[in-house]
């Protein structure tokens, strides 16, 4: 098992395909005032549901982007994308997924340990990722890697996110000032 930089020649447009089943979600409850605004985000159990989308590697939006894929052998089992946030200073994690069937063996945590050692290298003030309120698994993936939440958009998908229990998270890890 290794980690090597995938080429932009020749992954570039490359589907990574996202698939999980969830079983619970953190139900966004927000209140507010004329002098607070409370936000709770509450783990909350549901039926099975399954979610699946699709995103490519290197996408034009991104600047500077590099992937990074986990190769079992000659099969590649997990991939990692970062792209640098000039303007703030932060590292942020495009992509990351380990194929089913290869999942809780490690090498999520391995690809995390490469994208943090990258952010560090770069002299990031942070590594960030998005995820959506809904992906438990990978929310409780992200918090055992040290990654805690930085922030939320309530209306990024839809305009029923909040309805739908599918809020844009934003975790992300800090580092020492440089």
């Amino acid at each position: 098992m290794h980690i090597a930089e995938l080429s932009k020649e020749q992954f570039s447009g490359y589907e990574v395909v996202f698939s999980y089943v969830s079983t619970a979600y953190y139900d966004l409850r927000m209140r507010s005032s004329e002098n607070v605004f409370s936000l709770e985000l509450v783990r909350t159990p549901c039926a099975p549901v399954h979610k699946e989308f699709t995103d490519q590697l290197f996408a034009a939006h991104w600047d500077d982007p590099k992937a990074y894929g986990l190769w079992d052998g000659k099969e590649l089992r997990a991939i990692l994308e970062v792209t640098p946030e000039n303007w703030n200073n932060r590292l942020r994690v495009t992509n990351l997924c380990v194929q089913e069937g290869f999942r809780r063996r490690g090498y999520g945590t391995l690809l995390m340990t490469r994208a943090k050692e990258i952010a560090r290298a770069q002299r990031r003030r942070a590594l960030i990722l998005e995820t959506q309120s809904c992906n438990t698994a990978a929310i409780a993936f992200y918090l055992s890697q040290g990654l805690t939440l930085m922030g939320l958009n309530a209306c990024e998908y839809q305009n029923d996110d909040v309805q739908r229990h599918e809020v844009r998270l934003e975790l992300g890890c800090l580092f020492e000032s440089n």
